[in-house]
């Protein structure tokens, strides 16, 4: 555990906020860290920045990140890892397919890859949109929105399946609400395409000792988060199942 002082602090929309710490932290695209607020809980966090500088972004849903939103430059707080699995970089020619705050992972991995790179971007309406501008000016950028805002009216699944059409690619990275990243799956598994996707349990350790975040006998946090398509396509659970706080599986 390291305490790490906030040493800026992006408001990127009027729910998420990036936070970037006074340390530079050795990790790979899809990596995560585990946040500890004082007083408050500890949480898990994709890193959505990790070279020029090392940060997390933050969506306000719970008591938690409403802590961290709450924080300012200057302030405390513990920061462990980096964990887990990340992405593996693959073929010439990639798609990327995320839903809101799925963005995060995948940002330093579409920075980091080599080849000719598109990118679906996805969220509930357009002021909940993440990274645009970054977004637009590294890849070829495709927006859907729930209410139709702005871009294409519809899911980012539907977005892509259309691009899938029109163009072929070597391998698909996906990071978003698990129904996104089943269907996702679906997708590629039909067309022969290798996909990658970062996945989402509730996790209390991080480092694969309490077993929380267990999907099918794998641990998320160790063996994952990102899996890729041969071994989703043999998980029952994924797009269907998850654990509670209490352990409790109830649908995704």
């Amino acid at each position: 555990m390291h305490m790490c002082r906030i040493a800026r602090v992006v408001e990127e929309t009027s729910i998420h906020k990036t936070i970037f710490f006074d340390i530079e932290m050795k990790a790979e695209p899809g990596q995560f860290v585990m946040i500890w607020i004082p007083g408050v809980d500890e949480v898990p966090m994709s890193l959505s920045y990790i070279e020029g500088g090392t940060g997390i972004t933050v969506e306000k849903v719970g008591e938690a990140t409403e802590a961290i939103h709450g924080m300012r430059e200057g302030d405390m707080l513990g920061v462990r890892g980096p964990y887990g699995k990340g992405f593996r970089m693959a073929g010439s020619k990639a798609l990327f397919v995320a839903g809101g705050t799925g963005i995060a992972p995948l940002l330093p991995l579409i920075k980091r890859y080599r080849g000719e790179k598109h990118v679906v971007l996805g969220a509930r309406t357009k002021e909940y949109l993440l990274f645009v501008e970054e977004l637009k000016n590294i890849s070829s950028l495709s927006i859907t929105t729930d209410d139709g805002s702005i871009g294409f009216k519809g899911f980012a699944t539907e977005m892509a399946e259309k691009i899938m059409e029109k163009e072929d690619f070597d391998i698909v990275y996906t990071c978003g609400p698990e129904i996104m990243m089943k269907k996702m799956l679906d997708l590629c598994m039909e067309r022969g395409i290798e996909m990658q996707a970062s996945l989402e349990r509730y996790m209390k350790c991080g480092i694969g000792i309490c077993d929380s975040c267990s999907i099918n006998g794998y641990r998320v946090c160790k063996d994952g988060p990102v899996f890729d398509s041969n071994l989703l396509a043999t998980m029952d659970e994924f797009g269907r199942w998850k654990r509670n706080e209490a352990g409790r599986r109830i649908e995704v």
